[in-house]
C-alpha cells in the first residue's frame, strides 16, 4: 500500500530534509561528542512548524497533519536521532494528550508556547519501579484544599532537564492501583520540584535525559489533565503514537545507514577493486535493502489504518518490535561493511550504531511488543 502524499505534505517533506541536510547534519558529531543540547537548531525547528507540527494553528502549531509528521521526523531521523527525539516527545507525549484531553485554559497555557516551539515539554511516567510496568507508580499526589501534594521521583526523562512543562503520572489513589494513576502538568520553578542526576549515555547524547524529583510539590488542581483516576486510560490510548513514531525513526535511520554504507563500499577498494564488488558484501546489502522495503511496506499500512483511526494496537507492536530489531541488524551489518572505520566516531556509522540500540527500549520494549501481540492473538 503506498501513500498517495498531497503536494503539501511532498513540500513539508522537503523543508524538513533540506533543514535536516543544511542545520543539522554539520553538527550532530559535535553536539553528540560533547553531550550538548542544540538550542539553536531546535529553536528553528520551531520556527518552522516542526515541534507542534500536527497541533492546530489556534493551540500555536503548524496545522498539519500526521502523515506531514511522519515525513518531517523521518527526514530529521536520517541525520540526527537527537533533534528527532527531542521533535518526537514534544510532538507525540507531551502535546497529544494536551491536545487531546486538556482544556481550552490548558492548551493555551501549556500546549501553545511547546506547539509553537516558544518552550519544551517532558513526559514523566519511568521510575526506578516501574518501566514495561507503569501500572507500577509509587510517586504519589495526595489532595489538600485545591491542590495536589506530590512525592516521588522519575527516572530516564527525555527533555527533563531543558523542558518547561512536564506531563506528570502519580499515584491518586493507591487502592486502585493502575485504575488510580492521574495525569498532572507540572511547571518548572513550581517549589519542591527539582532537576536530579542527569544521565550520561550510550547514545543520542545531545538529548538530555533527566531524573525528576518532587518534594511536597504543591500542583493547583487546575493543571489536572482530564479526570482523576482517568491517567493510565488517557496513557494507554496514546501509547500507539509514540511506538509508531519510535517506528519511524528507526526506519529513518537505518535507511540512513544503508546509504551511507552503500556509498562507503563503492569507494573503498581492496585487491584493486570496490569492496561492494564482492558477493558477500553485495549480499549483505541486498538483504538490507530487502529488509528496509519490508519495513517501508508494513510502515505504510500502518500509517493509513492510523489515520482512518483504526485500532492498530496489534500491528503497531509488530512494527515496533520488528522494525526496530530490524535497524539494529542493519546498524551491526554496517559498521561490519565499514570495517575498522566502522568502529570510528570520525565516521557517522559509528554514532548512528549508538543511536538506533535504544529504539528497541523506548516505548515499551521488544519483549513487550510481542507480549502483547501474543496476548491479542490470545495466546496466553
Amino acid at each position: 500500500m503506498k501513500l498517495e502524499l498531497t503536494d503539501e505534505q511532498q513540500m513539508i517533506q522537503a523543508m524538513a530534509r533540506e533543514f535536516a541536510e543544511s542545520e543539522i547534519a554539520p553538527i550532530a558529531d559535535e553536539i553528540d561528542r560533547d553531550e550538548r543540547f542544540p538550542h539553536e537548531t531546535v529553536k528553528r525547528m520551531g520556527e518552522l512548524g516542526l515541534m507542534g507540527i500536527a497541533v492546530p494553528e489556534a493551540w500555536g502549531g503548524a496545522g498539519s497533519d500526521m502523515v506531514s509528521y511522519v515525513l518531517a521526523l523521518e527526514e530529521i531521523a536520517k541525520h540526527c536521532a537527537s533533534h528527532a527525539v527531542v521533535m518526537s516527545v514534544n510532538n507525540s507525549l507531551y502535546g497529544w494528550p494536551i491536545l487531546t484531553y486538556g482544556t481550552d485554559a490548558q492548551r493555551e497555557r501549556f500546549l501553545k508556547p511547546v506547539a509553537g516551539g516558544h518552550a519544551l515539554g517532558s513526559f514523566a511516567l519511568t521510575e526506578p519501579q516501574a518501566g514495561s510496568d507503569a501500572r507500577n507508580q509509587a510517586t504519589t499526589a495526595v489532595r489538600d484544599g485545591d491542590h495536589y501534594v506530590v512525592n516521588g521521583r522519575k527516572l530516564f526523562i527525555t527533555n527533563g532537564r531543558e523542558s518547561s512543562f512536564a506531563l506528570l503520572f502519580c499515584q491518586t489513589d493507591r487502592t486502585k492501583a493502575h485504575r488510580g494513576i492521574t495525569a498532572l502538568v507540572v511547571e518548572k520553578g513550581t517549589p519542591g520540584f527539582s532537576v536530579g542526576k542527569t544521565e550520561d549515555k550510550l547514545g543520542i547524547r545531545a538529548s538530555d535525559t533527566a531524573e525528576l524529583i518532587f518534594e511536597d510539590c504543591r500542583v493547583p488542581m487546575e493543571n489536572r489533565l482530564g479526570e482523576e483516576n482517568k491517567g493510565f486510560y488517557y496513557l494507554m490510548d496514546h501509547l500507539q503514537q509514540e511506538r509508531l513514531m519510535c517506528t519511524i525513526m528507526a526506519q529513518g535511520m537505518a535507511e540512513a545507514m544503508l546509504e551511507m554504507t552503500i556509498a562507503y563500499t563503492r569507494d573503498r577498494k581492496a585487491f584493486g577493486k570496490p569492496i561492494c564488488n564482492f558477493q558477500s558484501n553485495a549480499f549483505k546489502i541486498v538483504d538490507m535493502a530487502t529488509e528496509l522495503r519490508l519495513g517501508r511496506a508494513f510502515l505504510e499500512q500502518l500509517i493509513t489504518k492510523h489515520m482512518k483511526r483504526e485500532n492498530v494496537v496489534t500491528e503497531a507492536s509488530m512494527a515496533k518490535a520488528w522494525i526496530a530489531e530490524m535497524a539494529n541488524r542493519v546498524a551491526y551489518q554496517c559498521v561490519q561493511l565499514h570495517g575498522g572505520y566502522g568502529y570510528m566516531e570520525e565516521y557517522p556509522i559509528c554514532r548512528f550504531y549508538r543511536d538506533v540500540r535504544p529504539i528497541s527500549i523506548f516505548a515499551g520494549t521488544t519483549e513487550i511488543m510481542k507480549l502483547i501481540v501474543a496476548r491479542n492473538m490470545e495466546l496466553l
